[in-house]
């Protein structure tokens, strides 16, 4: 397997934080995805690169054993034993004369592994009585999932294609932008019998127009005119799956903020429970007004 240098491919150095990786791969992921490159092969390529650097890099155990193994991280335990096994397989060789032919005996397991590594090196054989071949499991599979915020405040059930192969999944009301979960066992399968890798489903839900979310909580704005923000009154509030009646109390300022508790966002996997919706006001001052109406204003100034 040639070295893939994974670092360079996300655009960060090797001292780069989580969330630096999580943020390169985002930005990456947008700009090289099929989606916004039709009939791009290279585009595809390296989005199918950038998905493998993610894979190994955001998950910090995977990162570990890729620093420590480079291209061999996948099966560094065996990539070690297979090391030792070659030094123990020279020292015999020494040991007998540099005989080619070393039969290690029953029960002497030799994974295939070691053959891709060290290609049988000096004429090595296994002993036809101590065969058994290593079982890899296969590789891990990444996958972006869009959601709206509407969508994501719900807990419904999808559907998608991986590897042929349709996975539906019902995705919890509360799930947050760049939230992974992972599905046992749905990935590529797995090397000589071994069993298959895993699915990452990372959840991307772009910004909405109406809400800002801060965690559980919701922040947005609703425009009042400057009498109802002189002299109280009512005002429409959309939440989102709904509406409320807000009153507004006489002498609101513009930028005041109230909150509207328990209409925030859905907490995720607590059913039932919900953040706080905070509401901003707006006070839109009057325009065109007419000379009477300028005439009022001079008196209450003057008043």
């Amino acid at each position: 397997m040639a070295y893939i240098d994974y670092y360079k491919i996300l655009g960060v150095d090797k001292n780069a934080t989580q969330d630096d990786i999580k943020k390169a791969y985002r930005k990456l992921a947008r700009k090289l995805h099929p989606d916004l490159n039709p009939d791009d092969k290279e585009a595809e390529k390296k989005f199918k690169e950038l998905n493998e650097a993610n894979e190994v890099l955001s998950n910090t155990e995977n990162r570990a054993k890729y620093d420590k193994y480079g291209e061999h991280w996948k099966h560094g335990e065996e990539y070690e034993k297979a090391q030792q096994q070659q030094k123990q397989y020279q020292q015999q060789q020494n040991y007998n004369g540099g005989y080619s032919g070393a039969d290690f005996g029953e029960g002497e397991d030799f994974s295939d592994f070691f053959q891709s590594m060290f290609g049988g090196a000096g004429g090595f054989s296994k002993s036809s009585r101590g065969s058994a071949s290593g079982k890899f499991k296969g590789k891990d599979v990444q996958a972006e999932l869009n959601l709206n915020l509407r969508d994501a405040a719900t807990t419904h059930p999808q559907t998608f294609e991986i590897n042929g192969k349709k996975v539906r999944i019902t995705i919890p009301a509360g799930v947050y932008d760049g939230q992974q979960i992972k599905l046992k066992g749905h990935g590529n399968p797995g090397f000589n019998g071994g069993p298959h890798g895993d699915l990452y489903i990372t959840f991307n839900i772009p910004a909405d127009p109406d809400f800002e979310r801060i965690g559980d909580d919701l922040k947005t704005k609703v425009v009042i005119d400057m009498y109802t923000a002189v002299l109280g009154g009512d005002v429409k509030v959309n939440t989102l799956d709904s509406s409320v009646n807000l009153k507004v109390k006489p002498e609101t300022q513009n930028g005041m903020t109230v909150r509207l508790k328990g209409k925030g966002f859905p907490i995720y996997k607590k059913e039932g429970q919900h953040g706080d919706l905070f509401v901003t006001y707006e006070v839109k001052l009057p325009v065109n007004l007419t000379e009477k109406q300028k005439e009022l204003f001079e008196q209450l100034k003057n008043s």
